[in-house]
C-alpha cells in the first residue's frame, strides 16, 4: 500500500507532522512527492517551519533534502525561495510575513531541490494552501515543524500523517507507547450535544475559560489564559457544572491544580478546540484517566497513517520487522508504513 492510496480523490489539503526531529517526516514528505510524480498529481507544498536544507539549522546534522519535479507549486519565504536549486517562476508575492521574508508562491520550471519555509500561523497556512490550489495544485501538503502539531488541526488541513521513529527513545516499547498516546489524542471523543457544541464554539473564540452548567448557563472567568490558573478554575466549579471550555492550551499542570483543589472535576468534561491544543505526556494522561478526568474536542483530527523510521541519528536502530509489526498491532486499524522500506512493507 502507498500513502497516496489513502489520500487521492479524497482530500485536497493534508499535513505531515513529526513526533520529533529525525522521526522521518521529511522522508515521508519525499515519499509522497515520488508517489505523486508517478501518478501525475500536481502538488502544492508549504511548511509551518523550515525544511529542505542540507544541514539542520539547530542540530547541524545532515538531513534529507526535498526534491520536486517540474510544475510543482511551492509556497516559501523570500530567503528560502532564493536558495532553491530548482528554477522557479513567481506566481504571487503574498502579504503573509515570516521571519525571513514574505511568503512567495512559485512554480518549479525544472526538477530540483527546494527549501520550504512557510507561515507559522494557522490562518495564514490555510490561506496559502487555498492560493496554491487556485494556482493548479491538485493536492497540498503542509509540512509540520519540529514538535509542533498545529498543522494537523482540522482548522488547517483535512487529514494528517504522523511520522515517528527510534529517535524518541532507545527503548522500542517507549517509542510505541509515546506514538500510541499521540494517536489516541488525535482520536479523542468529539462533543456530541449540539447545544453544548454551539455554546462552546461561540465562547472558545473569545473567552479563555468558560463553564457551562446543566441548564446550559455559562460562567466566564476573568483571566487571559488557562495556564497557571487551575486553582482559579477549580474555585468556581459548582455541583451543577458540566463542561469547562478552554480556548488555548491544556497542560498537565492546569489539570493537576484543578484535581488537587476540588472533587467537582469528576462531574465535568474539559473541552478544547482540537487535540493539537493538548500538551500532556503519556504518564500524566494515564494518571488523569485513572482518576476519571474527561477531555473532549470540538474537532477531531483525521489521522490517515503513521510512518515509522527505525533508525536514529544517535547511532542505534530497531529491527525493522519487529518495530513495524509491533506498531501495527498497537495502532490497528490505522495503517502503519515504514517509509525506509520500498513499498512501506
Amino acid at each position: 500500500m502507498q500513502l497516496l492510496d489513502l489520500i487521492e480523490n479524497k482530500y485536497k489539503v493534508i499535513s505531515v507532522v513529526g513526533m520529533a526531529k529525525n522521526a522521518g517526516k521529511t522522508v515521508t514528505l519525499n515519499e509522497l512527492i515520488m508517489e505523486a510524480v508517478d501518478r501525475n498529481i500536481r502538488l502544492g507544498i508549504t511548511s509551518i517551519g523550515r525544511d529542505g536544507e542540507k544541514q539542520d539549522m539547530v542540530t547541524y546534522t545532515e538531513k534529507p533534502m526535498i526534491f520536486v519535479n517540474k510544475g510543482t507549486i511551492i509556497a516559501t519565504a523570500e530567503e528560502t525561495f532564493k536558495l532553491s536549486e530548482a528554477k522557479l517562476e513567481v506566481l504571487e508575492t503574498t502579504d503573509v510575513r515570516t521571519s525571513i521574508g514574505n511568503v512567495i508562491i512559485g512554480k518549479t520550471l525544472t526538477d530540483g531541490h527546494v527549501q520550504i519555509a512557510g507561515p507559522a500561523i494557522n490562518e495564514d497556512t490555510k490561506l496559502i494552501s487555498q492560493k496554491m490550489i487556485s494556482f493548479g495544485a491538485e493536492l497540498v501538503i503542509v509540512d509540520g515543524a519540529i514538535d509542533r502539531l498545529s498543522s494537523a488541526s482540522p482548522a488547517v488541513t483535512e487529514a494528517t500523517i504522523l511520522a515517528t521513529g527510534a529517535v524518541l527513545s532507545r527503548d522500542m516499547d517507549k517509542v510505541i507507547e509515546k506514538s500510541a498516546h499521540q494517536v489516541n489524542l488525535f482520536n479523542l471523543d468529539v462533543v456530541e450535544d449540539e447545544q453544548i457544541r454551539a455554546i462552546a464554539e461561540e465562547y472558545i473564540k473569545r473567552v479563555a475559560v468558560s463553564i457551562i452548567n446543566d441548564k446550559y448557563e455559562v460562567t466566564t472567568l476573568d483571566i487571559k489564559t488557562a495556564l497557571n490558573c487551575g486553582s482559579k478554575i477549580a474555585g468556581v466549579l459548582k455541583e451543577d457544572s458540566k463542561y469547562v471550555v478552554i480556548k488555548g492550551s491544556l497542560v498537565a499542570k492546569t489539570l493537576m491544580d484543578i484535581v488537587s483543589r476540588t472533587k467537582k472535576y469528576k462531574n465535568v468534561t474539559f473541552i478544547v478546540k482540537d487535540s493539537t491544543k493538548i500538551f500532556i505526556d503519556y504518564n500524566d494522561w494515564r494518571y488523569f484517566e485513572r482518576i476519571n478526568v474527561k477531555v473532549a474536542v470540538l474537532e477531531k483530527i483525521n489521522i490517515l497513517a503513521v510512518t515509522i523510521n527505525p533508525y536514529s541519528p544517535g547511532g542505534y536502530y530497531f529491527s525493522q520487522s519487529d518495530f513495524l509489526n509491533k506498531m501495527r498491532k498497537i495502532l490497528s486499524p490505522i495503517p502503519v508504513i515504514d517509509v525506509m522500506i520500498s513499498g512501506g512493507i
